[in-house]
């Protein structure tokens, strides 16, 4: 489990399909050490800090497996890492085998991870593809997202060290296939609420639809 490239990137003003809007998803290649903070790594930054940012999703990660499954996907040449608006881009951190609160230590850092990525419309604008946040969604190669414990310095070539998992394991797969597509299941719904880590808003979501359909 490797990091391969760490990105960065400030908000800049876009056009796409006739809006105008703020976005910080353009993302290039970091060399050297980068400190990682709570809230981000350093050179980076969150355009819309509602849907963005703070503390469970401070990081984005996303596989570099997955680029050539896209290259084909969208006939685009994908040359460029943090293509997909992700901080770090690794390999060997699949969605179906990282699970939701596995804590790493990677350089100088602890991190964990908190999250899958839901996909929005910016993803879209980035690479130009309309239909790219509902085929992403539905492909599962969703990336995650994760909290920094220990901030400290990362660079790329850094391993990625599991120093622990949660007592009720769920994978960032089967999650983002509970919460998008079982959204009624819930037995599924409740294994998943046994995880300590999930971000607190995914989890206020969940537990929301249990109390709207009036499971006890």
């Amino acid at each position: 489990m490797q990091l391969i490239s760490v990105n960065a990137g400030r908000p800049r003003y876009m056009q796409f399909q006739g809006k105008s809007f703020r976005t910080a998803i353009y993302k290039t290649p970091v060399s050297g050490t980068v400190p990682v903070r709570s809230l981000q790594i350093e050179g980076d930054g969150q355009a819309d800090l509602q849907s963005h940012g703070g503390t469970d999703k401070a990081v984005y990660l996303y596989p570099l497996e997955h680029y050539d499954f896209w290259r084909t996907e969208l006939g685009l040449s994908l040359e460029q890492m943090g293509s997909f608006g992700e901080n770090f881009t690794s390999e060997g951190m699949l969605e179906s085998e990282v699970c939701i609160g596995d804590t790493f230590e990677v350089g100088t850092a602890v991190v964990q991870v908190s999250q899958p990525r839901t996909p929005c419309y910016k993803l879209a604008a980035r690479l130009n593809r309309p239909d790219l946040p509902a085929r992403f969604l539905k492909s599962l190669k969703s990336g995650f997202y994760l909290r920094v414990l220990t901030e400290g310095q990362v660079q790329a070539g850094d391993c990625f060290v599991l120093r622990d998992r949660d007592s009720e394991p769920v994978t960032v797969q089967d999650l983002v296939r509970i919460y998008h597509f079982q959204r009624d299941d819930e037995a599924a719904i409740r294994r998943v609420l046994k995880n300590g880590a999930i971000a607190r808003e995914w989890r206020c979501e969940l537990q929301r639809r249990l109390d709207e359909r009036g499971f006890k």
